[in-house]
């Protein structure tokens, strides 16, 4: 798979891209991390995607990164658990002072994609949180402002001229963003990063769950039981647990209009097993109608929302 062009931001980004979330959170190996990501670069991954919230993932990926900064595109968010830095919650100065920390602790001068964490529709509509963004792009601070977030909030902030990136979630198993916001995305020409782009493996036992995401993992898993659809429906030949994250990436990947599929496991063999899966062409369309089809069917008057 070729690299694409993030939206009208005109970066050159590789379509699959690393998280930090459970890298950062679970009690993982920080050099085995690290050993990770210098993999996933030399084979030319080359979107990082963190957040301030995310424990002292800001921290490590200035530790560990920093030194290969000119090779990927360094993608954070801001505005959540962030009660330590001045201002109310979500005021120009809590977003303003939450981006100069961000710079350093990620020890760079400049972030290219800042993304406003999951903020709600009213609080997007007073533009406080938007400006605040667009003063740290005329400074230099970052490079291009974005929204991390679904359902109505994410329609209305891809509609706005100031935000040029959003980050939502779509997968076999959370589809309504697809039709929802992703159309506004593409109108606007705005780039798009994908959250839990394998939902959360929702194939698996909930026992087997673990990460960061894990709150999402029951409502994943209940929606794909309740779609009632299995690999070999789709008309592939195997085990069921080895095919689901192959067809689960291809879905999200084969989405017009998505740009990078964030992964974030904390394995090397997954990533790499990732990485496989994001070299294959597109799924058939037909395989698509399928499964966009089954979660139709599941949802019926329920209407399932993006998950935030």
């Amino acid at each position: 798979m070729t690299h694409r062009i993030l939206g009208r931001t005109g970066l050159k980004v590789y379509p699959l891209g690393f998280g930090c979330a459970n890298a950062a959170l679970l009690k993982t190996d920080p050099k085995a991390v690290a050993d990770m990501l210098n993999e996933l670069l030399d084979q030319g991954v080359n979107v990082i995607d963190t957040s301030s919230s995310y424990g002292d993932s800001e921290k490590f990926l200035g530790r560990h990164l920093m030194h290969r900064r000119g090779e990927f595109v360094l993608i954070s968010k801001c505005g959540q658990h962030s009660s330590h830095l001045p201002g109310a919650p979500w005021s120009y100065e809590r977003i303003s002072a939450s981006v100069d920390q961000s710079l350093r602790d990620l020890q760079t001068d400049r972030v290219d994609v800042m993304l406003l964490h999951s903020c709600d529709l009213a609080t997007l509509k007073k533009g406080d949180v938007v400006r605040a963004l667009v003063d740290a792009r005329q400074a230099g601070k970052i490079a291009h402002v974005g929204y991390s977030g679904d359902n109505d909030a994410l329609a209305f902030a891809a509609a706005q001229p100031e935000i040029e990136v959003c980050e939502t979630s779509i997968s076999i198993a959370d589809q309504r963003n697809i039709d929802h916001g992703l159309s506004v995305c593409r109108e606007h020409n705005v780039g798009v990063l994908v959250k839990r782009s394998i939902a959360n493996a929702a194939w698996r036992d909930l026992s087997q769950q673990q990460g960061f995401y894990q709150k999402y993992a029951k409502d994943y898993t209940e929606r794909l039981r309740k779609m009632n659809i299995t690999p070999a429906d789709l008309g592939f030949d195997g085990e069921a647990d080895e095919l689901w994250p192959d067809i689960a990436l291809r879905f999200t990947l084969s989405q017009p209009g998505v740009h990078v599929a964030i992964i974030g496991t904390t394995k090397k063999e997954n990533a790499m097993s990732n990485l496989a899966s994001s070299r294959k062409p597109p799924l058939p369309q037909e395989t698509i109608d399928q499964l966009r089809e089954a979660f139709r069917l599941a949802q019926g008057q329920e209407q399932w929302v993006g998950l935030t």
